[in-house]
């Protein structure tokens, strides 16, 4: 696990409210801090949807909502004049971005070895920060996947155009 204190606030919000970088991730949950809290669960019910989008969910195996399904809503609610008191999101990388990562490590931990991998935000008056997080199925004292996920993130965030120190 690592921690990354975003050095440029107003980038980050940019790309992860007005454009498309974080949209893959998948949404465990968040939390927004306004006038009110508004706290987001990010698991999907499949009673809301069509049969027919239902078994479009049972082949993706996704249970949890796409943050560029989510992000319309939170631009709402953060957007104008006053910046948030505060925000957290806990996002989980794909199933098929895992199984990605996976493969170009040459990682030994299986697909269903893992829980997540897990990248966390949080701003409030101090800033906002990014930490990593690894959730096996399994007990191990092999640390390589979780730093092959830290790495990923780093080089993403890079890609991304978005500067950080390491914590």
């Amino acid at each position: 696990m690592i921690a990354l204190q975003i050095q440029d606030v107003k980038v980050f919000m940019g790309k992860l409210l007005l454009q498309h970088s974080f949209d893959a991730f998948l949404v465990v949950e968040g939390s927004i801090t306004t006038y009110n809290t508004f706290h987001i669960d990010g698991r999907l019910h499949p009673d809301y949807y069509t049969a027919q989008e239902q078994d479009a969910l049972k082949t993706s195996r996704r249970s949890f909502s796409l943050w560029q399904e989510l992000r319309p809503f939170c631009l709402e609610l953060i957007k104008g004049k006053r910046t948030p008191l505060n925000f957290r999101f806990t996002f989980r990388l794909s199933r098929e971005n895992t199984e990605k990562l996976l493969s170009q490590t040459g990682s030994s931990f299986s697909l269903e070895q893992v829980n997540g991998l897990i990248l966390n935000l949080r701003y409030d008056e101090s800033g906002l920060m990014c930490t990593t997080g690894l959730s096996l199925n399994l007990f191990t004292m092999d640390k390589s996947l979780e730093h092959a996920w830290d790495q990923m993130v780093q080089k993403f965030l890079l890609s991304q155009g978005l500067c950080f120190t390491l914590l």
